[in-house]
């Protein structure tokens, strides 16, 4: 069982972080509190069969850094003593980490709870507005992001403390609004009966959508992959085009629906790995019409700043920040922190 609840004051170093995704893992050490940062090389999950094997050949095998400490982003929910992650076959099992590594420390975050951790030390040049100023520094926020899933968190600043709170937001409900979107619907492939935000706005959903827009059109579905549709639709194809500007529609709405729950004064942040390919899209009015769509607290969502994350690695920022002052955040650690 994981250790019941402590405060946790410092961790020992030197601390091993990890992130793991659907499709890649970025892996960092640093060796004390005050210490640069020192990142390993991005490995694809499909290349190992275990993540024990991923951190073996791409980091202790690399370095002469022992760590004490790990701490991971992993996408999906953390469970008791075995997490399955949700887009990728690997299972994080603290317990069996701790004895192959010889580490004192293993804390699990969800990979969208480490990148709420990052917002409040984003500076300006990690991010991009969109439709307007960039997110204030105070206030509550929301990070969400289209990738292999759809993933979001949000981050509630109380009593001088950042508290992360996790969850599954990408999977809530989408619903049809206009014309073009009850004629479409009908043509999504979708597991059950419903339309989640990760349904269309994930890069599998990307596809999706534009193969329901084909169908939709009457026409054969040409492209095969997210990077297909982007590439036809910076070459003018007509469906290819709508594809993106209805994706960051959805995304906008998605995103509204998040701001609203969480009353997000401080800002909505766009991370994973495609909103900074399809800035401009974002960019072209579609997203921001969408997001503020929501009556009768029109007046309140054009007050809520939005803006793309265009840090390299914010969920091991994230993490790095945690580690180095864990008393910054109102992190709850039952059952996410193990101990020797």
């Amino acid at each position: 069982m994981p250790r019941p609840h402590v405060d946790l004051q410092a961790l020992p170093f030197p601390v091993l972080f990890a992130d793991i995704g659907g499709t890649n893992a970025r892996f960092a050490i640093l060796s004390d509190a005050h210490a640069e940062l020192r990142h390993f090389p991005t490995v694809e999950t499909r290349l190992f069969a275990t993540v024990e094997d991923a951190l073996e050949q791409s980091v202790i095998a690399r370095t002469a850094v022992r760590p004490r400490a790990l701490i991971f982003a992993v996408a999906g929910p953390i469970q008791e003593e075995r997490t399955p992650l949700t887009n990728c076959p690997w299972v994080v099992e603290p317990r069996a980490l701790i004895e192959r590594f010889d580490l004192d420390h293993v804390i699990l975050f969800n990979d969208f709870e480490a990148l709420a951790l990052a917002l409040p030390s984003l500076e300006p040049k990690d991010l991009i507005a969109v439709g307007g100023a960039l997110p204030p520094d105070e206030g509550t926020k929301v990070v969400i992001g289209p990738g292999t899933g759809l993933g979001a968190a949000g981050l509630v600043h109380a009593s001088h403390t950042w508290v992360p709170v996790p969850g599954e937001g990408g999977h809530i409900d989408l619903a049809p609004v206009s014309a073009r979107d009850q004629a479409i619907w009908p043509a999504i492939e979708r597991h059950g009966d419903r339309v989640s935000g990760e349904t269309i706005v994930c890069g599998s959903g990307m596809l999706r959508l534009y193969r329901a827009i084909a169908i939709t059109d009457g026409v054969e579905p040409t492209y095969a992959s997210p990077a297909e549709i982007t590439a036809a639709a910076e070459a003018g194809d007509p469906r290819a085009v709508e594809t993106l500007d209805l994706f960051a529609v959805h995304l906008g709405r998605v995103a509204g629906s998040l701001a609203l729950t969480f009353l997000a004064h401080g800002g909505v942040y766009l991370a994973g790995g495609i909103a900074p390919r399809i800035a401009h899209v974002l960019h072209n009015g579609g997203f921001r019409r969408a997001f503020e769509d929501k009556w009768p607290h029109e007046v309140l969502m054009k007050s809520m700043a939005t803006a793309i994350v265009v840090h390299e690695r914010p969920a091991l920022a994230g993490l790095v920040s945690f580690a180095r002052t864990p008393t910054r955040f109102g992190v709850q650690l039952d059952g996410r922190h193990w101990i020797r």
